[in-house]
């Protein structure tokens, strides 16, 4: 009897124990979907996490303000920078602009509440003031209306740009948001533009903004310390590393950091937040690996099971094969094939499962940003992991029927 004589064999067994056969298979489809699903979830947060950095571009970098020094040695006190001010940003511009295209950005505030006539926003909508170049180099797009000009950068007009969830919220489909004013902050500020939806994988915070010139952004917080972030773009990725070391003295020179003390800020790059991401999802594909394994394992134990329970109401079909010449060797490969063949349907059918439950998670988790995934490499693992527990499973009720002895096995009843 051949392979394929063994196949046919175990689908003429599953046909007539057709209900068995169907819930064995279901244990096996939510193990394999437990372990697809989890995988392709995680793939579908990784592509939300890479679509939201996608218009950051690998050629940036960000300078900010340095964390704290949290770390005491014998009573130290925590070491506090001072927050980079609105004349160094400038003078930094100024000094470093002819190497790459620097941006500026101020956060007014996170949680402003916006009004227009009878209606406002939640008041977690973030207010940013910013030069003429942060919009293009981290990926903001203009559905409609324009950009600031350079009498609103230089005079401070009181001129605004609405990201989509500001513009759901203050204005009824049927009204064209366009050169309505608002109130932000006590300040009346006219509409000039629309964002477009760009996404978030913190939950949509770049679509809850509200852009103003630098110099309107300084006038609506008079009175507050304000902290600038400066973003460089270099026109060539490949001398990033060179530009990064140079805009670092730059700023050495413009804070007045002393030669042999660290950096009194902080250098990212905008493709480390990404690699961050990568290695929290690595972790995160681990534990859901190791989810799902644990499932397929239980699942596995319930098929042996079946199938010694199998082996036992077949004992006189075993019988009677043996007497008509079959070997324990082509008796083994019958009931490996047919614990096989069950784990395979199971397994098809859990991997449609994953592919739907898994994207439908991923949607819902992290919104449109998430693309559809169909998950190659999980899938064909899971057709080798459907093989290897229906071997694991199947190979100690296949020996057991191997064994039994045909004239016991005959008078079995």
């Amino acid at each position: 009897m051949n392979l394929l004589e063994n196949v046919w064999e175990a689908l003429r067994s599953i046909r007539t124990n057709l209900l068995r056969t169907i819930l064995t298979s279901l244990i096996i489809a939510i193990g394999v979907t437990s372990l697809v699903g989890c995988l392709t979830i995680i793939d579908g947060i990784q592509s939300s996490v890479n679509n939201s950095f996608a218009g950051l571009g690998a050629n940036a970098f960000d300078v900010r303000n340095r964390d704290i020094f949290k770390i005491r040695k014998q009573g130290e006190q925590e070491k506090r920078y001072p927050n980079i001010d609105y004349r160094e940003a400038k003078l930094y511009k100024e000094k470093f602009g002819h190497s790459a295209i620097i941006g500026l950005k101020v956060n007014v505030t996170f949680n402003a509440e916006v009004k227009y006539e009878s209606k406002q926003t939640n008041p977690n909508t973030r207010i940013m003031g910013t030069d003429e170049n942060y919009l293009d180099i981290k990926g903001f797009k203009i559905s409609s209306g324009r950009v600031f000009s350079s009498n609103d950068l230089e005079s401070g007009t009181n001129v605004c740009i609405l990201g989509v969830d500001v513009v759901s919220q203050l204005f009824d489909k049927n009204i064209n948001p366009m050169d309505k004013e608002i109130t932000i902050l006590g300040q009346k500020m006219k509409v000039i533009g629309l964002l477009e939806k760009k996404g978030s994988m913190m939950g949509g915070g770049d679509d809850r903004v509200i852009f103003v010139p630098l110099e309107s952004g300084r006038k609506i917080a008079v009175g507050r310390s304000l902290t600038f972030d400066i973003v460089t773009s270099v026109p060539n990725i490949n001398d990033l590393e060179n530009v990064i070391e140079e805009a670092r003295g730059v700023m050495r020179t413009v804070r007045q950091d002393v030669i042999g003390m660290p950096d009194s800020f902080s250098i990212e790059r905008s493709d480390s937040l990404a690699k961050q991401s990568e290695s929290i999802t690595d972790i995160l594909r681990i534990a859901g690996f190791g989810i799902g394994f644990i499932t397929l394992l239980g699942a596995a134990i319930a098929l042996m099971n079946i199938m010694l329970v199998s082996v036992t109401e077949r004992t006189q079909e075993i019988g009677i094969r043996k007497s008509l010449g079959a070997t324990p060797y082509l008796i083994r490969m019958q009931f490996l094939m047919e614990a096989v063949v069950i784990c395979l349907l199971g397994g098809i059918g859990g991997i449609i499962l994953a592919i739907i439950i898994g994207n439908l998670f991923a949607q819902l988790l992290m919104g449109d940003s998430a693309s559809f995934i169909i998950p190659w490499v999980w899938m064909s693992l899971g057709i080798l992991v459907c093989v290897a527990v229906g071997l694991f499973s199947g190979i100690y009720p296949a020996y057991k029927a191997s064994k039994l002895d045909p004239i016991e096995s005959l008078r079995y009843e």
